[in-house]
């Protein structure tokens, strides 16, 4: 050990599993108002996929920024400079400041990110500074929704969609609330290296690794009244039984409420229709038969509920954009 080196930065330097030079560099930019919570999710999910990724923290000036509410002081290692470099840049929210108060940016900060060729994610009101650069100008993109109407209000152009916990628009997502940040920093996970790889790390972050529904299901509402039924015993059930026939009037009566209430409660709670949560549910499961199995594809149609390979086809290729065999040769190869 080198005189004056640093004991305690030598052993914590050992316990951090090794980044290998090509691991994905993902930069956090962090401004001034900050939401920690928001700083800290890509930090948390990326760096619980082993050396995959190469996690880095960066501020505008030397000095660093201050968090919401003054509460701490962010001081990074990086500059600007440090997006020259990346593979992904994160935007975490922000609560204050000009992008989420006047529709202004920093003219250095909007230069690096309108400089920047690859992937751009915000979390919650980090997609303020991101519309702030005219980077969402004309593209889907959501915020979290208590936000909505200043966003609307500031970036009149963008094709804002408060009801989704995450917009993924190819080069740019944008993520709702705190917690939503988990869900687009795993589906960016997943995407990169696969179902085996998010779900891993989603375990290691105590999360879910996937959810549905959106954020209609977060938005403050009357509390409901004592001995009010609700309808997650019955999602519950339906998840354990998507290879079977399950009409609307079964989940109902599974609720043991009418069809016109159990709709209208599913909605509340859920933020889609009953159909429509089936088609995902089958969806995400025929996804995880393709990319952990090898199965034939007319048993992972069967498997997942839909009944013949065409129908898979049609809502895979709806909802993802892809066929069966496609998703299965892109993501079964990126599982390592």
């Amino acid at each position: 050990m080198s005189q004056g080196a640093d004991p305690h930065a030598t052993e914590a330097s050992r316990s951090r599993p090794s980044v290998t030079a090509m691991a994905h560099r993902v930069v956090i930019l962090a401004l001034d108002h900050v939401v920690p919570m928001d700083l800290g999710t890509p930090v948390q999910v990326f760096g619980s996929t082993g050396n995959r990724y190469d996690v880095r923290v960066c501020t505008p000036t030397p000095k660093g920024v201050a968090s919401e509410n003054g509460l701490v002081r962010i001081l990074a290692d990086h500059g600007l400079e440090a997006l020259d470099d990346a593979d992904t840049v994160i935007v975490p929210g922000i609560h204050g400041g000009p992008p989420f108060e006047t529709g202004e940016l920093d003219p250095a900060v909007k230069e690096a990110l309108c400089s920047f060729r690859k992937r751009l994610i915000s979390i919650c009101t980090g997609s303020f500074v991101l519309a702030a650069a005219g980077l969402l100008d004309g593209r889907p993109a959501t915020t979290h929704w208590r936000h909505t109407d200043l966003f609307r209000r500031l970036y009149p152009k963008v094709n804002l969609d408060p009801e989704v916990l995450f917009v993924d628009d190819g080069d740019i997502l944008t993520s709702a609330g705190v917690t939503a940040g988990v869900d687009l920093c795993l589906h960016v996970v997943r995407k990169d290296h696969g179902s085996a790889v998010a779900n891993r790390a989603a375990r290691r972050c105590v999360a879910a690794a996937w959810r549905d529904g959106g954020q209609a299901q977060f938005i403050e509402r009357p509390v409901p009244g004592v001995g009010d039924l609700t309808t997650s015993v019955t999602r519950q059930w339906a998840q354990s039984r998507l290879h079977e026939p399950l009409a609307l009037s079964t989940l109902a009566s599974h609720a043991r409420m009418s069809v016109r209430t159990f709709t209208r409660r599913f909605r509340e709670e859920t933020g889609m229709s009953p159909a429509r949560w089936l088609v995902r549910q089958r969806v995400e499961r025929a996804r995880q038969l393709l990319e952990a199995t090898d199965l034939p594809i007319d048993r992972v149609a069967r498997e997942s509920g839909f009944g013949t390979a065409a129908a898979l086809r049609q809502q895979l290729h709806a909802i993802v954009g892809v066929s069966p065999m496609t998703y299965r040769r892109t993501f079964r190869a990126g599982i390592s």
